[in-house]
């Protein structure tokens, strides 16, 4: 199937000089003078190499066909481990393969995993995550909701922005798209 400049989204894998890329940036800049062009920042599913390339407007690309998979994530090392829950087979991802998915997820969490021609190429979370604080300040009595905000790390050590009110223990919800803090869950 084929996609243009105009139709390209975060995540999208598209084949570029005959290699599939997932799109991990783009821009639409039209300059005062002169045509418009798309500005993208794309990352190679086999190498993992990240390159900024830009398109004209009216060009065209192959997009894949990509196939998600709930996965169980085990735990981490160098890598990132998941399982499938139905045949129980092993799959490994890099840093660079989940990008900013590794501050949000917590061992036995099932998400669903992107692959494109049978290679995992990351992940997608869900648009809001539960975790729990281990570590903030006390607060303080009289705290409100709108009196200010106070970091706090979570159990994955991402460390947020929470009201003052939030204490150790609390379970919070939190935006996997931005870091921002929901609420309590």
């Amino acid at each position: 199937m084929a996609v243009s400049t105009s139709d390209f989204r975060t995540g999208m894998v598209i084949r570029v000089d005959g290699e599939w890329h997932s799109i991990v940036e783009y821009q639409h800049v039209k300059p005062g003078k002169g045509s418009a062009f798309m500005r993208t920042k794309l990352r190679n599913i086999n190498t993992s190499a990240t390159i900024d390339k830009t398109f004209r407007t009216d060009e065209k690309f192959e997009r894949a066909i990509v196939e998600r998979k709930p996965m169980h994530y085990l735990y981490s090392d160098d890598f990132y481990h998941f399982m499938d829950t139905e045949t129980y087979e092993n799959i490994a991802l890099n840093d660079l393969q989940l990008g900013d998915a590794r501050l949000y997820i917590k061992e036995n969490m099932t998400i669903d995993v992107v692959f494109c021609d049978g290679l995992p190429i990351g992940v997608e979370l869900p648009a809001a995550v539960e975790l729990k604080v281990i570590r903030t300040e006390p607060g303080v009595r009289g705290d409100t909701v709108s009196g200010g905000s106070k970091p706090a790390t979570l159990e994955t050590n991402t460390v947020v922005q929470v009201p003052l009110f939030i204490g150790e223990g609390d379970i919070v919800k939190i935006d996997t798209r931005t870091g921002e803090y929901l609420g309590r869950a």
